[in-house]
């Protein structure tokens, strides 16, 4: 397995910073980010791609990937027609620049049914996301196709896609090999088991996000560092080991605020101790 890390962890003005940090810390890999408020944005252009790739061959490190931003604002199940259609633009753009980057996979937030932590979150019958959510995905998968990009569904806090059945099910219907899972093991702690999740979804998953979370606290603020949450890491090990992953495994962690590149260090350690279980 591949030791990688999300942007977000990073607060150097600098990418080459940020990916010299990152392999001075020990990292394979940096998850990029697109957003309209990220390292890479709508805005973007090839030469830029260009100058990050370049940066990367000089530092040693790979892009693991993209993770977007995006979604929370403009999620593709959203009632208004607009957004949805905003979306799959951004959507899109993310794919193209993802593929300029050599990154062979994007995660995609599956829409929502509700957010309980954004304030005044549409609510989307269950129902009708669902039949949102498959068209949309119909609508990119082409690109994604033709471009070689995985699109990666990870299992976030929306109240959709609750369970590991259901999660299989969905990638199944689209009988893609470009339709994979991203399966973030700190997200599902509060509702169900990572390691069962894992075996379920198997050779489906094709990125893992490292978070840990403390089920006690019950919300946003109980995502905690690495080790230091509920996560049974030997479990989840075993179950990675036990359907041969062998990929990018991602640290999505935030900044500390008075020491923020110790925070890099600190989840590469953590990491292989994880690793070594």
């Amino acid at each position: 397995m591949k030791k990688s890390i999300n942007y977000w962890a990073f607060t150097k003005k600098s990418i080459e910073e940020n990916l010299k940090l990152a392999e001075e810390a020990g990292f394979d890999a940096v998850e990029l980010t697109f957003g309209e408020n990220d390292v890479l944005n709508p805005n973007t252009d090839k030469s830029f791609c260009e100058k990050i790739l370049k940066q990367t061959k000089n530092v040693g490190i790979e892009i693991s990937s993209l993770a977007p931003s995006f979604y929370w604002n403009y999620p593709l199940t959203s009632n208004k027609k607009e957004i949805r259609q905003k979306s799959i633009e951004l959507t899109l753009k993310y794919i193209e620049l993802a593929s300029c980057l050599k990154a062979k996979a994007v995660l995609i937030v599956p829409g929502l049914v509700g957010a309980d932590f954004i304030p005044d979150s549409e609510v989307i019958d269950y129902d009708i996301a669902y039949e949102r959510i498959r068209e949309a995905v119909n609508q990119i998968l082409p690109a994604a196709e033709k471009k070689g990009i995985m699109l990666c569904i990870e299992n976030v806090w929306n109240k959709f896609l609750l369970s590991p059945l259901e999660m299989r099910d969905f990638i199944d219907s689209f009988e893609s090999d470009y339709v994979k899972a991203y399966f973030d093991v700190g997200n599902v702690l509060l509702t169900g088991y990572p390691e069962q999740w894992i075996r379920i979804l198997g050779n489906r998953i094709e990125r893992i996000h490292f978070k840990d979370f403390k089920r006690a606290v019950g919300n946003i603020n109980g995502f905690v560092d690495l080790l230091e949450g509920d996560v049974d890491w030997k479990k989840v090990m075993d179950a990675l080991r036990k359907i041969g992953y062998d990929g990018y495994c991602t640290a999505e962690v935030f900044p500390y605020k008075f020491a923020p590149d110790a925070l890099i260090y600190n989840a590469s350690k953590a990491m292989d101790y994880i690793f070594s279980l």
